[in-house]
């Protein structure tokens, strides 16, 4: 009698169909991604971008200040869909990616978006009370005036946590999944190597996204070490013959566009004194909301 097969207990049944169960297969004909990218780009405009202004233009009695705000409920979305966006983009890839990696960045992603959630939130808050993102913590006027001294320290934890850790951990692991999907982005056929009409119209806000990640986020030398390992995969991958598809065009041209446009952002604030002293050092790259609240918002 035949025995039957039993299941292999290398390739669980629950891991998405490319990743870490297929070999690359660069002959394959690639197709533009479309509804990711569509959705990438309206949930990143709409729940990160736009969360602050949300909070600007609904009434402040809708959201009391000791209750979750408008901005809060779109950072939850967003700390839910995009890891789900992540996975269905890497399950795309045709080449076969490290499993463990890919999840290990998921969930530290999750941790990090998480830890921003909380320090974005209260630091909205203070906005609110007339916080001036322009100046350091200690430099506040609405921070001079607290009893004890002592509550100034941890307001500076709570910066740190929003600026520093809740920033390093949301990006570091969203760029490495970028760009070990990017790793799969060739093919041989040079036909391929075109982006359609849909990618073309999505270039420009992705582009624009990007430029505003960088520059509120604050990681610009994040940014350009992952441009510069994307331009050595470009040359690394034309010596076996393979180039760009549209995805990977996709990609590689947004991160261009965004780079000039971050240039152009730090040469028109090149000689502002006051964000030269809250942004010090040669890593010069002013956030847009601190632009905000020094030369566009009126404080109380």
């Amino acid at each position: 009698m035949r025995k039957r097969q039993q299941p292999s207990l290398q390739t669980p049944f629950f891991l998405p169909r490319n990743v870490g169960s297929e070999p690359e297969n660069p002959d394959k004909k690639p197709q533009f991604h479309l509804d990711l990218w569509f959705y990438f780009t309206v949930q990143n405009w709409i729940l990160d971008f736009g969360r602050p202004i949300a909070m600007i233009i609904f009434p402040v009695e809708w959201f009391p200040l000791n209750k979750l705000s408008v901005g809060d409920y779109f950072h939850m979305a967003y700390n839910i869909i995009t890891p789900f966006l992540l996975l269905k983009l890497i399950e795309r890839s045709p080449k076969t990616l490290p499993i463990s990696a890919v999840y290990i960045c998921i969930i530290t992603f999750v941790m990090g978006a998480s830890i921003h959630l909380v320090g974005d939130s209260v630091n909205h808050r203070l906005i609110l009370s007339g916080y001036q993102l322009h100046l350091s913590v200690r430099e506040n006027p609405i921070m001079k005036d607290l009893k004890p001294q002592t509550l100034i320290d941890s307001f500076e934890l709570l910066y740190y946590y929003d600026e520093s850790l809740g920033h390093l951990m949301w990006y570091v692991p969203f760029f490495i999944i970028i760009s070990l999907y990017f790793t799969g982005c060739f093919t041989r056929s040079s036909k391929d190597s075109r982006m359609p009409l849909s990618a073309w119209l999505l270039l420009g806000p992705s582009s624009l996204y990007y430029w505003y990640l960088v520059t509120e986020g604050q990681i610009f030398v994040l940014y350009i070490f992952t441009a510069f390992a994307m331009m050595a995969t470009v040359m690394h991958k034309k010596r076996k013959g393979l180039v760009m598809d549209s995805n990977g065009l996709f990609l590689f041209y947004s991160f261009c566009i965004a780079l000039v446009l971050i240039s152009a952002w730090v040469a028109f604030l090149w000689n502002d004194k006051i964000l030269r002293k809250k942004y010090p050092g040669v890593m010069y790259v002013p956030e847009p909301w601190a632009y905000y609240t020094l030369h566009i918002k009126k404080t109380p």
